[in-house]
């Protein structure tokens, strides 16, 4: 592979509320962002599905979806992933043939095998259904397929309406060797959680792109990572807007998960050594400094990962800021693709 393989920059986007806000603020939030990275020239632009979490407000995400595609223009939008097993597949199909047909070409569904939540809330989310198998999970995957792929709409007798032969495209996200292998099998997009997993990435994407199978959706393996990028004008800047992840992530392990906190000048009174161990290697694909080092950094992940497309996660409590390390990271992404060129 060349060392200079070109890639896409996309959002990831969590809808963060911060400590001094609502849901309704961070849905104005990723309004704002969802149209910077539509200017800025971003590939596309996921919400992730998370519930019984009070500081993300995208538990609705296909609603969310919507909202943004209709105050934007040409932005692919989608899930990043959508937790399958919380859901019907028939009710899916529904929810993103609804979008397809609304944004025709701009909607992708991301599925994901993890709850998104913890045990009880999953067990709300289903009431009456038991844990999924990995085996009922590969066949709902299957049956989504089977319905966006499909013309004929007398083929099944239950059917997405919206839905059927709409090809609306699925990607398999995670962040084990399992996603990667079903990824591979069915021939889908594969995108690895690196951003808050990134133990197996490495083995993980060349088992997929060993192990894949050509289909009739996608004849080569496609592989996208996600990646932390906190950037500011400064290195000492962007430490500390990074502060609010670092705490936020504490939080969540300490099983008290809450908004998201204001950044702080040092973390040496907030976490644990062990916590701190902890912290840091579950993001440890971040980026955390000035344009310089962004780009130096998203330089060396690329050359060393190869991928094709890297979307970025930046849980940054100032919406100002946080839009302004988009931006960063962009230029970033551009002044690496100027000196491939």
């Amino acid at each position: 592979m060349s060392e200079n393989r070109p890639f896409k920059l996309s959002v990831l986007d969590l809808a963060p509320i911060p400590q001094s806000c609502v849901a309704r603020d961070a849905f104005k939030r990723s309004l704002a962002l969802a149209r910077f990275a539509e200017q800025a020239g971003y590939h596309r632009y996921w919400l992730a599905e998370h519930h019984n979490m009070p500081g993300i407000a995208s538990a609705a995400t296909s609603v969310l979806i919507g909202y943004l595609a209709a105050h934007t223009q040409h932005l692919r939008l989608g899930s990043g992933g959508v937790m399958l097993p919380n859901h019907s597949p028939l009710v899916i199909a529904e929810q993103f043939g609804t979008l397809e047909s609304l944004y025709p070409g701009r909607i992708d569904l991301g599925i994901g095998r993890a709850p998104g939540s913890d045990p009880t809330t999953m067990q709300a989310l289903r009431r009456h259904s038991t844990p999924q198998s990995e085996e009922r999970f590969s066949e709902d995957v299957k049956q989504l397929i089977t319905w966006f792929d499909t013309q004929d709409d007398n083929a099944f007798t239950v059917r997405p309406v919206p839905g059927v032969g709409l090809n609306v495209p699925i990607w398999l996200l995670g962040s084990s060797m399992y996603s990667a292998q079903l990824a591979a099998k069915l021939g889908l997009p594969f995108a690895f959680a690196s951003h808050f997993a990134p133990d197996v990435i490495s083995q993980a994407i060349d088992l997929y792109r060993r192990e894949f199978v050509p289909s009739a959706r996608l004849s080569h393996p496609y592989v996208m990572i996600g990646v932390n990028i906190i950037a500011a004008e400064s290195r000492a800047r962007a430490r500390f807007l990074f502060t609010s992840q670092q705490q936020q992530f504490i939080h969540l392990r300490r099983g008290v998960p809450g908004k998201l906190p204001e950044p702080v000048e040092t973390m040496d009174k907030i976490w644990t050594p062990a916590e701190r161990f902890g912290v840091e290697r579950a993001l440890s694909l971040s980026l955390v400094g000035d344009l310089a080092a962004v780009t130096h950094g998203l330089r060396a992940i690329q050359q060393q990962y190869q991928v094709d497309e890297v979307m970025v996660n930046g849980q940054i409590y100032n919406n100002d800021a946080r839009i302004y390390s988009y931006q960063l990271a962009m230029e970033a992404h551009q002044a690496i693709h100027s000196l491939s060129a």
